[in-house]
């Protein structure tokens, strides 16, 4: 009998370190695969049925289109059968561009515009009143009903209170026929030689027609006097009583009716921050600008000028000129280039930053005449403006750099929207106030606005916001409430970006799709853990497969199939060691299984340690969300911070108290979000942040690189026999220098292959086969392997390979301690994910002399990583604790919460409805809290 499920078959996949593995994961189903990191989840999800999916999608393509793809090479696997078209949701692509918004990604900030475009009542700027527009039916009509009987003039106004003489604009009306015109209030006659004063502003309406309202001959010309004065008027016209002064203005566009002020009809671009149209001329849409901040101008005041104690001429190289003005300035004061910056008055300081032109007679008394000196400087402040603008030299990017911070627009106050686009409104709200709301209260305006809308509105509106509440709703159910839409999308974390991605998927509502994600649950709390998992079941029930690469416990348990993977990392890996439902898991004979059954685990501490006594206070903190947040940390412990995703951990940690010590320590240029002030600063003697950036964005960055180990690698190939009698210098040993490296490839390995609208392909380089460097240099090998083979040994082989060479052995020892063992020495950082670069920058500090006295700063270190690899980790952090060092790690993940020394819980909720802290202390302790969210959770891990 025929099995009625469908499957999508991979037979002998190789890619990576699979080991030939046939695999057959059930359709339309939410099929997780876990394992360990490294053991080849990614390889078998994205290399090979990803890579399949989008190579079958191209080989679709017009020869012609192919041809600007370059060759898609296969993945490494015999055949795959039953796949369906694939999108890979992953963590990496998240927008750097600071155009970028959350609105503008999910597109629901072009619903928006729309919506604002169709439906909103624009309001006068200087009144406020609500501004008008007519049709010239209406306008017609309402001439005919107000002026029953008058005698009334139709003007269409040419000038609106500029200045000029129009000697022009006469001749040309003279010429068309037309008589008369209003010019200041007054009725004149035109001539030809007619002349306004060339420097007042004046105010020209030119005199289209005369009416007596219901008068048959009158009437007979209305419609087509009005078009014409419409016309010349662009879309304004003004009716004047014979007898009268005042003018009463209609227009096709809004307008002011007392001032005749008029705006143009909205469209959507009108709210487009991207668009001239729309977009703030200041910022540019930015919201934010570059402002040069004096306080970096002077570090050390002892200095003198001289001494280089005026940090921005050391970054200007042709500053002579400008020397020679301060010298000026100086003498004024009678004081000298070589005068401490601290003595010199703060009105010369503000001629020197700020600008000053005058001329000043001084007496030298000693000679007995006076002398001119001339100052003509504006100021370092616009020169570095001036500069920075220019973009010409390196300086500018220096100055850039070094001196100025970014500020919120002066002119738009970061609404990256002209003041007319922020004119217009719905429900008294304008398209900023609402782009500012979070995505939760977003939802609730939208709910109450539509009764608020006049019938035709509604019909119109009725259509927009059906759009917006389906995808908003969606953005809800993957638990990003707490966002708003103007959120820079480069300040989202992976998971977040990655959710969002997800939501805008589920919106699209495909069927028969593929959809391959990459741990979505990472930065969840576990409350939002479940909605999670329903959004991918809907995704599932709507007739789509989903495959997640997935560690959390929660997801494998709700999952249809699980694979999981191993037995190992790296080459030890590749194989599927286990596949079924999730419920016969539990006797499986896997690591994943006995970390679900309990078998293994990650012990609880029996005491938690005392710390040093020492702590850093920080005090007033409000930055976003956070409400006046007082955090006490105690130092020489480990201190886990935690709460629901967007209730203010990153901003606390992230945005205010790593700032501060950045910037005490390492003179960084980021500004903290506001505090009011930071005690205990003396207390640690440097700060490190482990983030899971990647450590280098070329293909020529590796592991080896970055822990500094190549360069003792090469110095001792430089040293071995066989290169001296060559004559071989350690430059020979770089793939990133001439000599030693393959020239085709330039040492890189790979070639790349430009995509035009899809990532850039990399293959391998024809003539040293991937290698990297030539024939020559891999000739001198050290126990029996070339360089190119020590790039290519994984950290395990290496540590044994150099053990008698104690500089290498301890910085791959660390390595290996934190679980990398599986990656190669030469591995390109492009292809690491992102817990991987982050172990291996903790490797990389564990490897440095310690002094003890260190606070690291970790933002969820365990992305990527299986049990097993958390319990790893934990280790090596833990080992830096006994060594006194402190530690703040922002965390969801209850392995670790449990292994704290000092919890500390901020929320209630996200958004604006967090920003405090709820509980702090001993896991045990904060367990016991009614308030937080986590700790219900904690309470279950702790008991079981």
């Amino acid at each position: 009998m025929k099995d009625p499920k469908e499957y999508i078959e991979v037979y002998g996949a190789r890619e990576h370190n699979l080991k030939n593995i046939d695999v057959k994961i059930p359709r339309n189903e939410l099929v997780v695969i876990t394992g360990l990191s490294g053991s080849g989840k990614s390889s078998l999800a994205f290399d090979t049925i990803f890579a399949e999916g989008q190579r079958r999608y191209i080989e679709t393509f017009s020869a012609y289109a192919r041809q600007f793809l370059g060759g898609l090479e296969r993945p490494d696997v015999d055949k795959i059968d039953g796949l369906s078209p694939v999108i890979a949701i992953e963590q990496k692509t998240t927008n750097k561009n600071p155009r970028s918004t959350v609105g503008t990604v999910t597109e629901l900030y072009d619903f928006l515009r729309l919506l604002f475009a169709r439906v909103s009542d624009a309001y006068s700027l200087t009144t406020g009143q609500r501004l008008v527009s007519y049709t010239e039916e209406q306008i017609l009509e309402a001439i005919k009903n107000n002026y029953k009987g008058e005698k009334v003039m139709l003007l269409a106004p040419a000038v609106r209170s500029r200045k000029g003489h129009y000697h022009e604009l006469f001749v040309q009306m003279a010429k068309k026929g037309y008589g008369q015109a209003r010019i200041d209030g007054e009725i004149l006659d035109i001539e030809y030689d007619l002349k306004l004063d060339r420097y007042k502003t004046h105010d020209i309406d030119i005199v289209i027609d005369r009416w007596i309202i219901g008068e048959n001959a009158s009437e007979a010309r209305m419609e087509q006097s009005l078009k014409t004065a419409l016309h010349m008027g662009e879309g304004v016209i003004g009716i004047q009583k014979l007898a009268s002064e005042n003018i009463e203005y209609f227009s096709k566009n809004l307008m002011d009716a007392d001032t005749g002020h008029s705006l143009s009809l909205p469209e959507p671009n009108t709210f487009s921050f991207n668009s001239p149209k729309g977009s703030c001329p200041y910022c540019k849409g930015l919201g934010m600008v570059k402002k040069v901040n004096t306080d970096y101008f002077v570090e050390n005041p002892k200095l003198s000028i001289n001494q280089g104690g005026l940090l921005p001429l050391e970054d200007i190289k042709s500053n002579k000129w400008i020397l020679g003005q301060i010298k000026n300035i100086l003498e004024i004061f009678g004081l000298s280039m070589a005068t401490p910056i601290k003595d010199i008055p703060k009105e010369a300081l503000d001629y020197i930053y700020h600008g000053c032109h005058k001329e000043i007679n001084k007496d030298l008394k000693l000679a007995g005449i006076n002398k001119k000196i001339k100052v003509n400087f504006d100021g370092l402040v616009s020169l570095i403006n001036e500069m920075i603008d220019d973009k010409e030299s390196y300086d500018a990017t220096l100055l850039e750099r070094h001196f100025t911070t970014e500020e919120v627009c002066p002119d738009c106050n970061g609404a990256r929207l002209q003041a007319s686009s922020l004119s217009f409104k719905i429900d008294g709200k304008n398209i900023a106030e609402i782009n500012a709301l979070s995505l939760l209260d977003l939802k609730e305006w939208l709910i109450q606005v539509e009764d608020k809308f006049s019938k035709n509105n509604k019909i119109i509106a009725h259509e927009i916001l059906k759009e917006i509440k389906t995808r908003l709703q969606f953005l809800l159910d993957v638990g990003l409430d707490y966002l708003s839409l103007s959120r820079s999308s480069r300040t989202l974390s992976g998971g977040e970006s990655q959710r969002i991605r997800l939501a805008t998927q589920i919106g699209s509502q495909l069927v028969n799709v593929l959809y391959i994600l990459d741990e979505p649950s990472i930065g969840l709390h576990q409350r939002d853990n479940e909605r999670l998992i329903a959004s991918l079941k809907n995704l599932r029930d709507i007739g789509n497969s989903v495959i997640v690469v997935e560690h959390d416990k929660d997801m494998i348990m709700e999952a249809d199939e699980v694979l999981d993977i191993g037995p190992r990392a790296g080459k030890f890996g590749g194989e599927v060691l286990w596949q079924g439902k999730p419920k016969d898991l539990l006797n499986a004979d896997t690591i994943t299984a006995d970390y679900l059954t309990g078998k293994r685990k990650i012990e609880v501490p029996e005491v938690r340690r005392e710390g040093n006594g020492k702590t850093l206070i920080l005090k007033g903190a409000t930055g976003n969300n956070l409400k006046n947040v007082n955090l006490e940390i105690p130092l020489g412990k480990l201190v886990v911070v935690t709460g629901i995703s967007g209730s203010g951990k990153s901003s606390l940690i992230n945005g205010t108290l790593y700032p501060i010590l950045n910037q005490h320590f390492y003179r960084a240029v980021k500004e903290p979000l506001p505090y009011k002030k930071f005690e205990g600063i003396d207390n640690i003697d440097k700060i490190v942040d482990v983030d899971q950036t990647p450590i280098g964005r070329t293909p020529r960055s590796n592991p080896a690189t970055y822990t500094g180990m190549f360069t003792d690698i090469r110095n001792l190939f430089a040293e071995l026999p066989e290169s001296k009698i060559r004559g071989y210098k350690a430059g020979r040993f770089s793939f990133n220098v001439k000599g030693g490296r393959c020239e085709t490839c330039q040492g890189g390995g790979l070639k790349v292959i430009e995509m035009n609208f899809l990532p850039d392909v990399y293959v391998h380089c024809e003539t040293c086969n991937g290698k990297r460097f030539n024939r020559e240099t891999l000739e001198v090998r050290y126990k029996g392997k070339s360089i190119s083979d020590v790039l290519e040994m994984t950290i395990d082989e290496a540590t044994e390979f150099f053990q008698p060479i104690p500089k290498i052995f301890s910085k791959v020892k660390t390595m290996q301690d934190v679980g990398l063992g599986y990656i190669t020495l030469g591995q390109q950082s492009t292809t690491l994910s992102g817990g991987e670069a982050q172990r291996i920058k903790l490797a990389t500090e564990l490897s440095k002399r310690q002094t003890g006295n260190t606070l690291y700063i970790l933002d969820e270190p365990t992305t990527g990583l299986h049990f097993e690899d958390v319990k790893v980790l934990m280790d090596a952090i833990n080992k830096l604790v006994e060594l006194g060092n402190s530690f703040i790690i922002i965390e969801h993940n209850l392995d670790v919460i449990k292994l704290a020394d000092h919890i500390i819980d901020i929320g209630p909720e996200g958004g604006y409805r967090g920003g405090e802290i709820i509980a702090k202390g001993t896991p045990e302790e904060v367990a016991k809290s009614k308030k937080s969210l986590t700790a219900k959770f904690l309470k279950r891990e702790l008991n079981s």
